[in-house]
């Protein structure tokens, strides 16, 4: 099933995790893909094994970057129709140690460097046949109390901008001149934990995501591909009639932890 024929996709933090599981599977149905990252060898490595794809840098905190990398795309790809915002960045810093340093660490890239991207992909995604569309990573954290309070901040944030930009981009529009623009659905995909280089770099981090599992009814954490199935429907045309909406794909975590339900034991 190849729902993203002749369509062209940049993908942020793609080199790695939920940002790679993304853009292979835009890739095996159809899309061609920009692979974007600091991590631009990694990024690279991802491209060759995807047709069609590019790699091209991206620091979604310099704005200068941003600019560069969706110039590039557009050029390399032929357009931009859809644009997945995938990076985030985590501290684990209770409110009393948080300085401004730490907490801009985090919320910069998160919030303001999606917010830079959107930005500066409008005009491509605007003039996309069939709409533009824009997925958006948050979290968990961002739907309920889980800590980690300035990148829950940001996650939060992403929600909220995502309802009031689906409202201003839902519809074709027509200006003073009587020129139509084009319009974009946008939508949030809000993982819980997933299986990602942050649980897996040393044994104490597999050791605390095999007691969180616990925590979820399916009885397991999540993959990289189970957001990327997420994605690539919202992102398809068998969403056409869905905007704004933040899809949880969280192992029914926030319908209530397993660990809570007598006689319970995973």
């Amino acid at each position: 099933m190849n729902r993203f024929d002749g369509k062209t996709a940049l993908i942020t933090g793609a080199a790695h995790g939920i940002g790679r599981a993304c853009a292979t599977r835009l890739t095996a149905e159809g899309a061609r893909v920009a692979v974007t990252d600091i991590d631009i060898a990694a990024a690279r490595s991802v491209a060759a094994e995807l047709s069609g794809a590019v790699a091209l840098t991206c620091d979604v905190t310099d704005p200068a970057s941003v600019s560069d990398a969706v110039a590039q795309a557009a050029a390399q790809l032929g357009g931009i129709d859809i644009l997945v915002n995938n990076v985030g960045v985590a501290g684990g810093v209770r409110l009393e140690d948080l300085d401004e340093a730490e907490w801009h660490r985090q919320t910069d890239p998160t919030l303001h460097g999606t917010v830079r991207m959107i930005k500066e992909a409008l005009p491509h995604l605007l003039t996309a046949t069939g709409g533009g569309r824009v997925v958006s990573i948050s979290s968990v954290n961002g739907l309920a109390a889980i800590g980690d309070v300035a990148y829950s901040a940001a996650k939060a944030g992403l929600v909220n901008m995502t309802q009031n930009l689906a409202v201003d981009y839902g519809a074709v529009r027509t200006d003073s001149v009587g020129a139509e623009s084009g319009w974009i659905r946008f939508n949030v995909v809000a993982p819980g934990t997933i299986r990602t280089r942050v649980w897996t770099h040393s044994d104490e981090s597999m050791e605390r995501m095999r007691r969180i599992e616990k925590l979820y009814p399916l009885g397991r954490v999540g993959e990289p591909e189970d957001i990327a199935a997420a994605v690539a429907f919202l992102a398809s045309d068998d969403a056409s009639w869905i905007t704004g909406i933040t899809l949880p794909v969280e192992g029914g975590f926030l319908t209530g932890p397993a660990i809570a339900m007598p006689g319970i034991g995973r």
